[in-house]
């Protein structure tokens, strides 16, 4: 009988019941609020599931992200999150976002660069805000990122810059905001805008030739790279996707890494990232900040690209649409389609994806050249 109570006592005290703390709990119930959003409201299941999932398992069973000692082998998600720090996985997830974008709207209407190069006010301006705030100017500059809604860079700058004790909060902030664009974005884009602007038609834009297509890329690595070089990693591999899609001779690498390796990436970054998010890393008051400040940059980012797409609309006499600047953010193509479905609810006729998409690839060279900028800065390669 007490062998067998024994056995039932160190059974019982091996469950996650008698180990884990109240924060523990907590994040428990956030990964399932995150998961019904992903899965009941299709908010960007694609990155809120294995997310999620990363923080469901961390904070039922921490020893999943245990890192190796004495020999011993380290936790599952732990060798998932090194690919993390070493800034792998996001270059991976450029290039099969290069594979899968089509960049003619940006090259048929270069005046897109303007309009994504004023949607990145919202990183300088989270930068400022984090200093005040009490952040050292490396971790700022790595919070400021999430303003450009854009994960992978916001991993990547992270663990360039040696921050990676906020790389948890960072990614979850920037990945819940690119999923939630929908409901952030539009009150903002119907606040700066009259009726009467978001019911304007824009011409549709020239056809792009092969040529064009294949330059591209090519012209932007090399000047974008020659200028900051420590873009090389993210705008060189996302460059390097779209040249895969449309040179016309890359057809199996260019299926490969806009689909089989980036949904591979997807899932190790996902779940390695949800996994950062352990009670005890993540509930703390630098975690509230972080999530306050990347909400004021994605906000800021936002309203400053549609306050350009204004000024162009002035100047240009009524002949661009204000809601395409809202796209300049990095959240592709999830921004366009915002744009597209904030110009449909004015009229039911009016056609913006395009337009918008534009901005939208601008938006995520430029959240990369900030993120180079910031590198510079610090003198780091």
């Amino acid at each position: 009988m007490t062998y067998l109570t024994t056995t039932l006592g160190n059974l019982l005290q091996q469950t996650a019941f008698c180990n884990l703390t109240w924060g523990n709990y907590l994040m428990i119930a956030i990964a399932l609020v995150f998961l019904y959003l992903a899965i009941a409201k299709d908010y960007e299941p694609l990155l809120l599931v294995p997310i999620s999932f990363g923080i469901l398992l961390v904070n039922i069973y921490p020893d999943i992200m245990a890192e190796p000692v004495d020999g011993q082998a380290g936790g599952l998600l732990h060798y998932f999150y090194i690919l993390d720090e070493w800034s792998i996985l996001p270059s991976l997830i450029f290039m099969g976002v290069g594979a899968s974008t089509d960049f003619a709207p940006l090259i048929a209407n270069p005046k897109s660069f303007l309009l994504g190069a004023s949607a990145q006010f919202g990183i300088y301006g989270a930068y400022f805000l984090a200093i005040l705030l009490g952040f050292n100017d490396k971790a700022a500059a790595a919070i400021s990122i999430i303003g450009g809604a854009d994960g992978p860079t916001s991993i990547f700058l992270c663990g360039k810059l040696g921050q990676t004790e906020y790389m948890g909060p960072i990614a979850v902030a920037a990945y819940s905001y690119m999923s939630l664009v929908p409901i952030i974005q539009p009150p903002i884009m119907k606040a700066l805008t009259t009726e009467k602007e978001r019911k304007i038609k824009m011409e549709q834009l020239r056809p792009v030739s092969k040529l064009e297509k294949v330059l591209f890329p090519i012209i932007i690595t090399i000047v974008v790279c020659m200028i900051l070089p420590t873009t090389a990693p993210l705008v060189g591999m996302l460059m390097l996707g779209n040249l895969f899609n449309v040179c016309g001779v890359t057809k199996q690498l260019s299926e490969t890494a806009s689909n089989a390796l980036m949904y591979i990436v997807v899932i190790v970054l996902g779940t390695s990232v949800g996994a950062t998010t352990s009670a005890e890393a993540f509930l703390k008051v630098d975690t509230l900040k972080i999530v306050v400040l990347g909400l004021v940059a994605f906000c800021l980012g936002t309203a400053a690209g549609v306050m350009f797409g204004k000024l162009m609309c002035k100047l240009t006499h009524g002949k661009v649409n204000p809601l395409i600047g809202s796209a300049g953010v990095s959240a592709v193509p999830m921004a366009a389609r915002v744009s597209q479905k904030v110009g449909a609810e004015a009229d039911p006729t009016n056609f913006l994806l395009m337009h918008a998409m534009g901005p939208n690839v601008a938006g995520v060279i430029g959240t990369a050249v900030a993120a180079g900028t910031f590198m510079a800065i610090f003198g780091v390669k």
